[in-house]
């Protein structure tokens, strides 16, 4: 800078007298040099995007950030194939593409990145999650950092450079589905240094012996892509950075490290009649009104996701073209409003000079110094000097005497893209009754998946058979199921009759997962049918109780054949809303090995969820006979019988009997106790007759036993009916 030179030459040639009239007149040289044009500094536009020419400058950031990147490896796109199908069904073959690629982002070292925004959706939350697939890794810049091991398997160790000095992100085997199967535009949330950002950040590694410690108040981060001259340029109309060079090192804004003003003597009077004052020994003049009056501060807002904001100095306008200055920094609107209002407030304000003579130079007298006038109230800033014979003139500037703005600005509306955290994945799984319908699948296998947070997007679903071998199924989709576990046990009551009296108490996986009422019709046609345990219920009234629980009542008690398990319900048992939503499975590709598990694994998951298949044949063996009845005849003789139901037939229309909906009606009939079986018999029709010498015979044998009926079908056998004989 000219004002550190030319205080050198002074120095050299006039101690410390001619060290100060050196600094003096660089101070003019670098207000020429610092001058700001009419349009200051780089342009601030619209965010830049990630772009991958040759030649591209590569900016330094100085606190936190939103920048683009310049990529400057990649590989080609990389095709996944998904195939998915049975044996004799169709085959479904699906493509995915995924990419690996390396980001410039600053030519000075960083302290770490948070978000990231790919076409203008989140990519990386603040809590450092990745929405979609991949890996992301980030080299600060630092001058000992070693190679990516990416780059170097890729290029071979010998070609691939460190990039020190150079702060850049790798993302590795990055899903490009959710941007068209390729390379999105980026953006970075950088973080360049902690805490308040200071001027001495921006000279660090640029000079050497120079105290600039001033805060940036009200900046919260900074890039330049140009020269330091710029930058300082830009900002100087904002902070007025005065330099001085009249000691050992450079100091800028040498105000700040006064303690108090400084009282000049009074004014010299000049001899010579063309010098200013006259017997007064002072001057004092307003200056006109600028051409271009600071009126506009257009800068990166931090509350809009740093999308570019302007803001305007209050007060009415003034004359002529207003000036605008572009700042490539981030800052909320109320400090913006500030800062263009304390410029413009100077700037009216320092119209008011005063030239001052003096015969002794005091060496606290420096550019930018802080002094008061004798008989002229107020604070005044000084500009610059000059030596004359008849003593040193000093330029004086009026010091705006208000403060701050204390109002508040209003950076406008903003819609920030929702930074969602992907939950850990909640699975579950079962078999539905089949409905009747003879082009439906048999059997219906549902996986139901779900998670805590609004911000899951589905998870990888596979099956593993027993052997621990996890094989691919499909996807879950990203609809969130209601399914959660029940906080109370749900007693026993009658399949037959409305439950009134009882409720039940379930926690569903996420608290923003919701529960309906239905009326009696609308639970006629099948609404709010849910599994709880290994029973089919469904409810009338769900109440809300705060935190994701729900408390169930009004139910009806055993559906689609489950009435087995009335008597069975556990608290922590899973629950499960059957409204049609969650993934059919194809059965052959799931299997029947016994312990066969579903699992899901998901961007939150750090192991997979894994469930096993509920209800699991419910949909292919037949219901249990009900209604048994045991008569004793006149001879002694035993007569059993009981209805039949037919699979799928669920309701009765026409009060007459359905479709068995088997190739052949059949029934194992046995009697005895849980342990000993006693008696058996095949039979073909609802009714077995056992003669007197046969019933007396089954009795002697088991006193205390039961007929036990089960209906045999194509594909299995149904539960058993208790008949007591009388």
């Amino acid at each position: 800078m000219a004002t550190l030179i030319l205080s050198a030459v002074g120095s050299i040639f006039g101690g410390p007298i001619g060290g100060s009239i050196g600094a003096l007149v660089g101070r003019q040289i670098d207000s020429m040099i610092f001058k700001p044009p009419a349009q200051e500094g780089p342009r601030l536009t619209e965010l830049k995007i990630t772009t991958s020419s040759y030649g591209m400058p590569i900016a330094r950031h100085y606190g936190r950030m939103r920048v683009p990147g310049q990529i400057i490896w990649s590989t080609d796109l990389v095709e996944h194939k998904d195939q998915q199908g049975s044996k004799n069904g169709p085959t479904v073959v699906s493509y995915s593409y995924s990419a690996s690629f390396a980001v410039a982002l600053s030519s000075r070292p960083l302290k770490s990145v948070g978000r990231i925004w790919a076409d203008g959706k989140l990519l990386r939350g603040s809590s450092g999650d990745l929405k979609v697939g991949g890996t992301f890794r980030l080299h600060t810049g630092e001058g000992d950092q070693p190679q990516d091991a990416l780059l170097a398997a890729a290029e071979g160790a010998a070609r691939c450079p460190a990039y020190r000095g150079l702060a850049y992100a790798v993302f590795e085997d990055l899903e490009l589905s959710e941007y068209g199967n390729r390379i999105p535009t980026l953006t970075f949330e950088v973080i360049g240094d902690e805490g308040a950002l200071g001027l001495a950040a921006l000279l660090e590694g640029t000079l050497s012996d120079f105290d600039a410690q001033l805060t940036l108040e009200g900046i919260e981060g900074i890039s330049g892509e140009g020269s330091l001259r710029e930058l300082l340029g830009v900002l100087d109309p904002l902070y007025s950075l005065d330099c001085d060079a009249c000691d050992d090192k450079l100091v800028l804004r040498p105000d700040r490290l006064q303690s108090a003003t400084i009282a000049l003597p009074q004014a010299a009077t000049s001899t010579k009649r063309e010098d200013f004052g006259g017997n007064e020994g002072f001057s004092r003049k307003r200056v006109g009104e600028s051409e271009q009056p600071v009126e506009v501060l257009r800068y990166y807002d931090v509350d809009r996701d740093f999308q570019p904001g302007a803001q305007r100095a209050m007060g009415k306008p003034l004359p002529g073209q207003p000036r605008s200055i572009d700042l490539p920094a981030a800052m909320t609107a109320t400090s913006a409003r500030r800062l263009v209002g304390d410029a413009a407030k100077r700037a009216e304000w320092s119209r008011q000079t005063i030239s001052w003579r003096v015969t002794e130079l005091d060496p606290a007298v420096r550019p930018g110094a802080r002094v008061t006038v004798p008989g002229h109230p107020g604070k005044w800033r000084v500009s610059s000097w000059e030596w004359h014979d008849q003593g040193i003139d000093l330029a004086l500037s009026r010091l705006s005497p208000l403060a701050a703005l204390p109002s508040a600005a209003d950076p406008g509306r903003a819609n920030p893209a929702p930074d969602l955290v992907s939950a850990a994945t909640v699975l579950a799984a079962c078999e539905l009754p089949w409905d009747g319908n003879p082009g439906s699948s048999v059997p219906l296998i549902m996986a139901m998946a779900s998670s805590s947070g609004a911000g899951w997007q589905g998870a990888a679903l596979y099956v593993d058979q027993g052997d621990g071998s996890l094989q691919l199924l499909g996807s879950t989709g990203r609809t969130r199921a209601a399914i959660g576990t029940a906080q109370t046990a749900l007693p026993p009551a009658s399949p037959l009759l409305f439950e009134r009296q009882h409720s039940v108490t379930v926690t569903l996986a996420g608290a923003d997962l919701t529960l309906g009422d239905a009326t009696m019709r609308q639970l006629a046609m099948g609404a709010n049918r849910a599994l709880l345990g290994l029973e089919i219920i469904q409810f009338a009234n769900a109440v809300p109780l705060g935190g994701g629980q729900w408390r169930l009542s009004g139910l009806w008690r055993g559906r689609g054949g489950t009435e087995a398990a009335i008597a069975m319900h556990l608290a922590g048992e899973p629950f499960i809303l059957l409204d049609g939503s969650g993934i059919a499975l194809d059965p052959q590709a799931v299997g029947e090995a016994p312990g066969t598990l579903l699992a899901a694994l998901g961007l939150g998951d750090p192991v997979p969820a894994t469930c096993p298949i509920a209800l699991r044949g419910i949909g292919t063996r037949p219901l249990a006979p009900v209604h048994g009845r045991a008569a004793t005849l006149a001879d002694g003789a035993l007569r059993l019988s009981w209805t039949r139901r037919a699979r799928g037939a669920w309701q009765w229309q026409d009060s007459a009997d359905v479709p068995l909906n088997e190739q052949a009606e059949a029934y194992a009939v046995s009697f005895g106790s849980e342990t000993t079986l006693v008696g058996f018999w095949e039979v073909s029709a609802p009714e077995l007759l056992l003669d007197a010498a046969s019933f007396a015979a089954l009795l002697a044998a088991s006193p205390t036993g039961a007929f036990r009926v089960a209906q045999r079908g194509d594909r299995g056998i149904s539960a058993a009916l208790a008949i007591a004989p009388n």
